[in-house]
């Protein structure tokens, strides 16, 4: 079975959201796919995600509420066949921990941008729904 983590800082807005979008594209696509999130920061772990992130799961029919806060150390990222950084400092801080199975989420139809944290750009909630249904979506239809 194929394995997936998406990475962020906290792991309660974007990598969350992300885990919660692709979990529901899995099940509707009836992929054998592994789907986890984590965060590279411990300040919120056992938190459930942001409000906002819920609220943008919500509006897709996807309940994110119950999800919460892991830190990367527990799991064996290179298990995983693929592991998502939301940003270039994610990524650079998985690169830095030795990994070579990472891409980051804007590498799928974004040419590399970044996916902006919700935590500090609250207003950038429609793109960031964009990025992460457009990144999971070719994630799962083509690398996968």
């Amino acid at each position: 079975m194929k394995k997936v983590i998406f990475v962020c800082l906290g792991n309660i807005c974007r990598s969350s959201l992300a885990e919660g979008v692709a979990k529901s594209r899995v099940k509707a696509l009836g992929l054998e796919v592994e789907i986890d999130s984590a965060g590279l920061s411990t300040y919120h772990n056992g938190e459930a995600p942001c409000h906002l992130s819920i609220k943008i799961a919500k509006k897709q029919g996807i309940d994110i509420s119950k999800q919460y806060s892991q830190h990367v150390s527990e799991f064996d990222l290179p298990s995983y066949d693929l592991v998502v950084a939301l940003d270039e400092n994610n990524k650079q801080e998985l690169l830095a921990m030795g990994l070579t199975n990472v891409k980051k989420m804007g590498d799928f139809g974004f040419n590399g941008r970044d996916v902006a944290d919700l935590y500090y750009e609250p207003f950038k909630e429609d793109e960031v729904c964009e990025m992460i249904s457009v990144g999971v979506e070719e994630i799962l239809t083509k690398y996968i």
